[in-house]
């Protein structure tokens, strides 16, 4: 036995099969091919092996002493095989392990919070946080998300899922609303003092809306990001866009208009076409998705 190679292991299974059914029918059955195809694995192998592996009678079947050896040895195989395959049958489907986190620009400050509840439900899960922008990949087999806002993600090998658009409106302080006095509506903006982003960062529908409409000298402060937003605002700098998830349930942002229809962006999640079907993947795109929703 000692010519058995590699490729030959798969015509063990077949001859094996037929020591079990005795006979070449009995083996098609259970392996689900045909008889020809039964009977031309165990003549490949007996060849391979150059010895006879069974004696053919009327009956069916019977093992050779050389195919009793060759059938203990695959009996044991196969049941070493069966308890590794259970060993690690479902292993990647346990909520555990490392996820690496990409967080576009303008999303950092409503996610951490997502991560953090996600974290406390499933702590068997070591997240990593990545701001990179372009959220690679980095390690074959890495479970990565990506959650970025605008442009759906056109990266190779990369599963996209788009979430709920997500809605904006204008918030300020306290302090500045009593300072100022109130804000109804987007054609008074006379004496108001407002928030942009640098000129060049990429901007959504509301920030677009104070680079058209809002005079540069009522532009109080400009951020190169859409995350610096909430504190400038708490700060007093004046009026700045900001998603309702960004603001939900912080009394020092005052939502000041109803979101307007216009004012939407696209959210997508993506990952690895490889990753896509781990448990923990699954997991936590569909935790982001239904915050996100609920917090519409």
């Amino acid at each position: 036995m000692s010519n058995l190679q590699v490729n030959d292991w798969n015509h063990v299974h077949y001859a094996l099969a037929v020591a079990r059914a005795g006979t070449l029918s009995g083996a098609a059955e259970q392996l689900g091919v045909s008889h020809s195809t039964v009977l031309r694995r165990v003549d490949t192998l007996e060849k391979s092996l150059c010895t006879r592996l069974f004696y053919r009678h009327a009956r069916g079947y019977v093992p050779t002493e050389a195919g009793r050896k060759l059938m203990r040895a695959a009996e044991s195989m196969q049941a070493q095989l069966n308890t590794l395959v259970g060993s690690v049958h479902g292993a990647d489907e346990q909520l555990s392990g490392t996820l690496v986190v990409g967080v576009g620009p303008g999303l950092l400050g409503p996610v951490v919070p997502l991560l953090q509840c996600f974290q406390r439900r499933h702590p068997g899960v070591k997240l990593e946080l990545d701001t990179d922008a372009g959220f690679p990949f980095r390690r074959r087999g890495e479970a990565h998300v990506g959650i970025r806002l605008r442009a759906k993600p056109d990266m190779p090998d990369c599963v996209v899922q788009s979430v709920t658009p997500l809605r904006y409106s204008l918030y300020a302080s306290p302090e500045y609303l009593r300072e100022k006095g109130s804000f109804d509506s987007l054609e008074r903006i006379d004496h108001h003092r407002f928030i942009g982003l640098s000129r060049g960062a990429a901007a959504d529908p509301p920030a677009q809306w104070v680079d058209r409409w809002v005079p540069e000298r009522q532009i109080a402060l400009r951020c190169s990001s859409a995350d610096q937003f909430p504190d400038a605002v708490r700060a007093g700098f004046g009026i700045a866009p900001l998603g309702l998830w960004q603001a939900g349930g912080d009394d020092r942002l005052c939502r000041l208009l109803l979101p307007p229809n216009d004012w939407v962006t696209d959210l997508w999640l993506f990952t690895h076409r490889d990753m896509c079907d781990t448990r923990r993947v699954r997991a936590l795109c569909s935790f982001i998705g239904e915050r996100l929703q609920r917090g519409r």
